[in-house]
């Protein structure tokens, strides 16, 4: 089997959390609205799930909702709180380095009037609160920073850029899809006001996601109907699939936030240096210290890393996000840190999950060097 190391892209369902869903797929599967048995008990499952995504963001049940997926949170904290307080002010501010699924409906509300302001990351990838600072204007009503780069892995200093919006009254939201289950996230002490998660990202399906909404938030829904979510988002509860991301989320409070730091870490460190040794000019791209600890993003000089991955079918792993594979043009995330196209077309996305061995630490980077090695000639 190949060593799959593109965890950033999609992790495996643990196991724990396959057995979860199916439990519910094979149960009486009311409906959660449901005033009988078969309702309160899926009604039941639910209530445990958001309880559970409430205790890794250190949050009240009330503040969870469950979307679709990630880009779904991503698309009702931007639009939601755009259309919400169009009256206010018509005015947003997100990175040079955002998801597709935030700068796509920042884009749209351009499109619908609103003004979009996109500041720069220095050359660590990162994000200053200064540029956010001034970035601000009497009209602003949200800001988006991403928790952490789905490609580089590069932590932004979103406490301190939440602490510069609070203070001017503007909301803060942060895609957190990458983060949530690798670094403690605690959206009270932090300061958020809207933090997405995504299941598919932690150990549950494709499918599910999350948003944090502050009490007291208001948002307008994007899916209109029934009640459902406290009325942010209409449609019956995908329960099965709720109970697994509530599953995935009590597994990092037990174990995957540990495990990460203190086994994870040093299997990233480990493949870079192994490559570093292996590889003549190998470039780490993004910031050496303030990034997750599965992700590790490397340039091969010379060389195209979606060739290079082609010609080493021992391993799974991405030159960028998952989003724009199959593309020889450099990534967007890349170039806006200021790295040459050539370098931004030979990086290499490798990430590392719970499941990752030291075995396979080892095998990977003995591979793609071989593999490098024949492509530098």
């Amino acid at each position: 089997m190949p060593i799959y190391l593109d965890n950033n892209a999609t992790t495996p369902v643990h196991p724990r959390v396959a057995a979860i869903i199916e439990r519910h797929l094979r149960g009486p599967g009311g409906n959660p609205s449901s005033d009988h048995a078969a309702g309160r008990e899926a009604a039941a499952a639910a209530a445990r799930a958001r309880g559970q995504v409430a205790a890794l963001l250190g949050c009240d049940l009330g503040e969870i909702v469950f979307t679709g997926c990630g880009s779904e949170s991503n698309n009702l904290a931007l639009k939601g709180a755009a259309y919400a307080l169009r009256d206010r002010g018509r005015h947003l501010v997100v990175s040079a380095t955002e998801h597709p699924a935030v700068t796509a409906p920042a884009r749209y509300l351009e499109r619908e009037g609103w003004e979009v302001t996109v500041v720069a990351v220095g050359a660590d990838g990162r994000v200053r609160p200064g540029d956010v600072a001034r970035a601000l204007r009497p009209d602003t009503v949200l800001v988006s920073i991403m928790h952490s780069n789905n490609e580089t892995g590069v932590l932004n200093p979103v406490v301190p850029i939440a602490a510069v919006c609070r203070e001017r009254g503007v909301l803060f939201h942060t895609d957190a899809a990458q983060s949530a289950g690798k670094v403690p996230i605690h959206v009270r002490e932090e300061g958020y006001d809207l933090l997405t998660l995504a299941g598919h990202k932690m150990g549950a399906p494709k499918g599910i996601g999350a948003l944090y909404v502050r009490e007291g938030v208001q948002l307008e829904p994007l899916i209109h109907g029934a009640g459902h979510e406290g009325g942010r988002r209409a449609g019956t509860e995908n329960v099965p699939y709720i109970a697994g991301l509530g599953e995935a989320c009590a597994l990092a409070v037990e174990e995957g936030l540990a495990a990460f730091a203190g086994r994870v870490r040093p299997l990233r460190d480990r493949l870079y240096e192994l490559l570093a040794n292996q590889i003549p000019g190998l470039e780490l791209n993004g910031h050496l210290i303030e990034r997750l600890p599965n992700t590790l993003n490397v340039s091969v000089p010379g060389v195209l890393g979606r060739v290079l991955l082609e010609g080493c079918p021992e391993v799974e792993a991405s030159t960028g996000s998952a989003c724009h594979e199959g593309e020889d043009r450099p990534s967007g995330v890349l170039m806006a840190m200021g790295l040459s196209p050539a370098r931004a077309l030979g990086a290499l996305r490798l990430t590392l999950g719970l499941l990752t061995t030291e075995e396979e630490v080892e095998s990977a980077a003995a591979a793609l060097a071989a593999a490098g090695s024949r492509l530098q000639g």
